[in-house]
């Protein structure tokens, strides 16, 4: 069970989150110095980088993982914690927009995530709170219905996990009436998410991985039997690169870039509320997402304090002020935790594909990508990360699906993706207001 220290003392490379303040490391690995070989260099220390240089490690690839700052520093150190299944774009979207084969394909893989993260758990000793089960929240009865659409739809996949809740049930979980029901994911769960990125760095270190912090890449030299990944003060010679800087990679391909949108999400918890009063908020532990375009998120701490989640800022622009910007969220769905105190506050920014399905692929020869979670990318980087593996050493049958799947750009290009979206979500806002 984690404990909390004050934000004021601090010495985490992290930022100023309740995460950082119960992270089982708070010191730094030793960064990049001089060059190094390697059968195959990953960039990034976040979940898809950490899962692609542990799949490979698990199958004796020589791998080193570089980091610009500290493992877990994005949006995997930062998140609500949440192990939800699904892609952003719902299996009937992709189905539209890219046909039934690959509808069926995804389908057969959605929760696999979730089952990657409870074996690496196990099979490693990750300390990272992990307990089972989350909710989807209606808030209207035309959310409700899209539940029950939802349930219908992935029990058509073979997924039969759901339990869908009306407002009686659903207040056994949730000690709120701002509902009007819900659906339980009993595959799905919570955790800590920083000392799950910490344990899988361990883990990749125990199977002679190499894993170097405060090495950003600042140049990417491809050759005619590898390629060159320069850092600051080193480099890594590698016959393949793996590129998992998602949200935060700048500069190093930009041809990447352009593909996705850095989007902040902001995050709140309060102060311990003992463990009667916690339990009382939500009596059977399970995490929250509501169903609404902007949602909020939130679920219970080892300390038992609530963390709450939500807002958006396309981006990746944060308000003045996270605590007055959730406050209102948070007293709404609880009333009774009017004038709380809020011990910590931050935000982090995702990666948001047009299409709102994550993005994987090759640049070039031996040169491998993956990104634009769009806020699933708990579970997503997670399975992305050991269908690069596969690929990688020789079996790449699902990565050439999910990297056939057509690139959508975002209407107007970077200039307009913002404005873009800000409308969009104001008209999705809108309706939720509207109950339609």
């Amino acid at each position: 069970m984690t404990t909390a220290q004050s934000p004021d003392h601090q010495s985490s490379p992290h930022v100023a989150s309740w995460y950082a303040a119960t992270a089982h490391r708070s010191t730094l690995r030793p960064a990049l110095n001089g060059a190094v070989d390697a059968e195959v260099c990953v960039v990034g220390g976040g979940y898809s980088g950490l899962s692609t240089a542990l799949a490979l490690a698990e199958r004796g690839v020589d791998v080193v993982l570089v980091e610009a700052k500290a493992i877990g520093w994005g949006a995997s150190g930062r998140n609500g914690g949440q192990v939800v299944n699904g892609l952003n774009a719902g299996l009937d979207r992709i189905e539209r927009r890219f046909g039934r084969e690959a509808a069926d394909f995804v389908g057969r893989h959605v929760q696999e995530g979730a089952r990657i993260i409870a074996e690496r758990i196990e099979r490693y000793r990750i300390d990272c709170d992990y307990r089972p089960g989350n909710l989807y929240a209606a808030c209207t009865r035309a959310q409700l219905e899209g539940l029950a659409a939802k349930q219908t739809l992935w029990r058509r996949y073979g997924m039969d996990d759901h339990e869908l809740l009306d407002r009686d049930a659903m207040r056994e979980h949730v000690a709120s009436d701002f509902y009007v029901g819900g659906m339980i994911d009993h595959s799905g769960g919570h955790l800590h998410p920083l000392n799950l990125a910490l344990g899988e760095a361990d883990a990749i270190e125990q199977l002679g991985g190499r894993v170097f912090e405060a090495s950003p890449v600042t140049r990417l030299e491809s050759k005619d039997h590898g390629h060159q990944v320069h850092t600051e003060q080193g480099s890594v010679s590698a016959r393949h690169v793996v590129l998992c800087g998602n949200a935060y990679m700048v500069g190093v391909a930009p041809e990447l870039e352009n593909r996705i949108m850095p989007v902040s999400t902001q995050i709140v918890t309060t102060a311990p509320l003992g463990a009667a009063r916690a339990q009382a908020l939500l009596p059977t532990n399970l995490c929250v997402e509501d169903a609404r375009y902007v949602l909020d998120y939130y679920r219970l701490t080892a300390d038992h304090r609530l963390l709450f989640g939500g807002g958006i800022g396309y981006g990746g622009t944060d308000p003045s002020d996270i605590r007055a910007r959730l406050r209102g969220n948070l007293e709404q769905v609880f009333p009774q935790l009017r004038g709380v105190e809020l011990e910590y506050a931050w935000s982090g920014n995702f990666a948001l594909s047009f299409s709102r399905v994550p993005q994987m692929g090759r640049l070039r020869e031996g040169v491998y990508f993956a990104h634009g979670y769009s806020g699933h990318g708990v579970t997503g980087s997670h399975l992305f990360g050991v269908i690069l593996a596969e690929a990688i050493t020789g079996d790449s049958r699902r990565f050439d699906v999910f990297a056939a799947l057509p690139y959508q750009p975002f209407p107007g290009g970077r200039a307009l993706r913002v404005p873009y979206s800000v409308a969009g979500a104001w008209w999705y806002g809108l309706r939720d207001r509207l109950g339609i």
